[in-house]
């Protein structure tokens, strides 16, 4: 397992002067109720999308809220976010896709840092500027609707849906009181349903190598085959993505941000239910 790019609550403990640390939530109002110590706050919405094309966001938009908060090319920069760091994995592969080399993500996120009683403050810290230089994306990382539709029947592919059994069968659009829906119910045909939280215990870290391996091996998820995740809007799958290209170590594994909300709404594409 390449456990490096996955923490303990303790060891960012340990190491808070030595790295920088950033919260990312599903609920944007979170870090202002209280983050850790020295932790700078990204609006998933507003900060790490582009605002006017449905995209991630750019190159230099980036590299301006990078230096914005102080942190340089060379800085370990450690994620954590509510929602068992959904949000937190999907700057991780925003943030490895222009090529950050110093990444890791804290194991359990906001939930088990405060279950464990450590301090929240609700200091917003105001870093000195650094001059960031994002790269261009590393388009390896991430899927388009093309790649998708490519894979469908495709023996050498394996697509992952990672959202709850409830959307993959087509009973529901999107899970209670997310907006963002699209125009058809059900799942890309060929894709095996393993819902994201199967990826992780009770308190809210990963499942060991062994039980993951076991877990993607069981629904034919294996190393040979170039894999694509999916959710409704990537961020649930960024979850999946990490585990499978981080702790699992697998060659050929990419994101579909578009999702189902880009993939539900495209004219003439086979859906399943």
């Amino acid at each position: 397992m390449a456990s490096d790019v996955l923490v303990s609550t303790e060891w960012v403990a340990g190491n808070r002067d030595k790295i920088k640390l950033v919260e990312v939530d599903v609920d944007t109002t979170a870090y202002d109720e209280g983050h850790i110590d020295g932790a700078v706050g990204f609006n998933w919405t507003s900060q790490l999308q582009d605002q006017v094309r449905r995209d991630i966001i750019t190159k230099d938009d980036l590299s301006a809220l990078l230096s914005k908060s102080g942190i340089g090319n060379d800085d370990t920069i450690v994620l954590y976010g509510d929602n068992n760091n959904w949000f937190a994995a999907y700057a991780f592969w925003v943030l490895e896709m222009y090529g950050h080399k110093n990444l890791k993500l804290m194991d359990g996120g906001r939930k088990k840092w405060a279950d464990e009683n450590r301090p929240l403050v609700k200091d917003v810290p105001s870093p000195a500027a650094a001059s960031y230089k994002a790269q261009e994306p590393n388009k390896a990382l991430r899927a388009r609707r093309d790649d998708v539709l490519g894979a469908l029947g495709n023996s050498k592919n394996a697509l992952v849906d990672v959202r709850s059994p409830a959307e993959y069968n087509g009973e529901i659009m999107a899970p209670p009181g997310l907006p963002e829906t699209a125009q058809r119910m059900g799942h890309i045909p060929g894709a095996a349903s393993v819902p994201w939280a199967q990826a992780v215990k009770e308190d809210g870290t990963f499942k060991s190598a062994a039980e993951l391996a076991e877990l993607y091996g069981s629904k034919g998820v294996s190393k040979d085959k170039d894999v694509i995740a999916y959710c409704r809007i990537g961020e649930r799958s960024s979850h999946t993505w990490f585990a499978l290209k981080h702790l699992l170590d697998f060659p050929n594994v990419r994101n579909y941000d578009g999702s189902w909300t880009e993939y539900g709404s495209l004219i003439d594409v086979p859906i399943e239910k």
